[in-house]
Parts: C-alpha cells; sequence; structure tokens
C-alpha cells in the first residue's frame, strides 16, 4: 500500500535548515497494523502528515496505491486523502459548532454521498461506536472518551483503507484510552491499515510491526504482539 524510499522533509528559513525526516525507508502492506514511536520532535507527526498527503516531501520517492504522490498537485493529494483515509487526532478536532452526527456525516458531504445513504452510513457507524444516544449533542457537551469515539467515527465513516492515528490516547484516562485502542483494534481485524503514533510502548506492541524513529530516521523495526 505504502512504500517510501530515501524520504526527505526539510523546514528551512532564512538562518537554519532542519532536517524533520531524513532519507527514510518505509514499506507497509495493506491490512497491517504499524505502530510509530520516538522521542518528541523526531519526526513522527511529520510522517504522519506526509502519509496523510497533507504534508509532502522534500524529497525521495512515495508510492501510495502504486501512485508516485511525492510530485502530486495538491488537487491529486485531496482526491487521493478524501477517498482512501481517515484520521484520528489526539485533540479530536471535532467541529464545535457542529453536533456529532453532522461532524460525522461530514467526509460524506465531501465525498458527494446522497443525503439517503449519508443518512443509513452515519447512523451505522454511530451505533457500531455506541454513540448513537449523543447524536444531537455538540462536542463540548461530550467526556474525552465520548469526543474520541466521534473523532474515531468520522475517520472511518467513509470506509477508508488507510487510518492514521496520532496520539489518539494522548487526552484520555487509562480507561478510555484503552477503549480508544480496543476501536482501532476492531478495524484492524476487519481490514483496515492502521499507522499509529504513540509513546506508550504497551499500545506500541498491539500492532504487527512497531517502527522507531530518532533524529528524523528510522532507527530500528520489530514485531509486535499483534491484537488479540
Amino acid at each position: 500500500m505504502i512504500r517510501l524510499r530515501g524520504l526527505s522533509k526539510l523546514y528551512a528559513t532564512e538562518e537554519i535548515e532542519t532536517a524533520a525526516l531524513r532519507d527514510v525507508d518505509l514499506a507497509i502492506t495493506e491490512g497491517e497494523y504499524v505502530t510509530v514511536m520516538g522521542p518528541s520532535g523526531c519526526g513522527k507527526s511529520t510522517l504522519l502528515n506526509i502519509l496523510g498527503l497533507i504534508d509532502e516531501p522534500s524529497s525521495g520517492e512515495f508510492l501510495f496505491m502504486g501512485e508516485e504522490m511525492s510530485r502530486a498537485t495538491e488537487r491529486q493529494r485531496a482526491k487521493v486523502r478524501k477517498e482512501n483515509i481517515g484520521f484520528v487526532f489526539q485533540s479530536f478536532n471535532l467541529i464545535d459548532e457542529l453536533t456529532v452526527y453532522e461532524n460525522i456525516e461530514l467526509p460524506l458531504l465531501y465525498l458527494g454521498w446522497a443525503p439517503e445513504d449519508r443518512k443509513a452510513r452515519v447512523e451505522d457507524v454511530m451505533e457500531q461506536m455506541e454513540i448513537s444516544a449523543r447524536a444531537r449533542h455538540f462536542p463540548q457537551q461530550l467526556s474525552g472518551g465520548q469526543q474520541q469515539r466521534a473523532a474515531v467515527s468520522r475517520a472511518i465513516v467513509a470506509r477508508p483503507r488507510l487510518i492514521l492515528a496520532d496520539e489518539p490516547t494522548g487526552n484520555l484516562d487509562s480507561v478510555h484510552g484503552e477503549e480508544v485502542i480496543r476501536l482501532i483494534g476492531e478495524l484492524h481485524a476487519a481490514g483496515t491499515t492502521i499507522v499509529m503514533v504513540t509513546h506508550s510502548p504497551e499500545y506500541a506492541r498491539v500492532g504487527d510491526r512497531t517502527v522507531r524513529l530518532r533524529d528524523g530516521q528510522i532507527v530500528s523495526e520489530a514485531e509486535g504482539a499483534g491484537v488479540d
């Protein structure tokens, strides 16, 4: 599904050039669950943003589903992103002015789904995520765990092939954190490819493989325990 070869990302100012990623080689197969670890500032979020087609590399190759994306236009990246990728963020990134239902529905609006199809799909996902009772609530009326359930629902509503999760348990207590990890594990078991950034060695082990970054480079890869 994903192949990076010699991928680098540089951020330059008038005074200094900083390498967020340096000569990264990485392959992720469809249906794999990969966790990414490393100290703060090592390039984890930059890697996730490039995989999610939010940012673009400075050099190197980036193949997504066999297509070269490093030289794609913003319109091309946006199309691939909308049709294939879902995001789960540490800070939830729900829109305060929209209800839970409306937040979850948003990706389907962007994709041009018909109203009756949107309604059926959103209701199905809310039931799956056990958040139907909160459909008409606004994000600020929810607990942290409920907000992350809504965020996961929004990420999966369009049936993406790839879920990118950036510290999805970072703002949650241990109980709700374990719940989110369980939900992500269920998505993986259903065939979705997962790439999750985490600081937790415990949560990293649930994946098929853990990639460790340091100073913008991959320093090790190890098999995980997998999800039961």
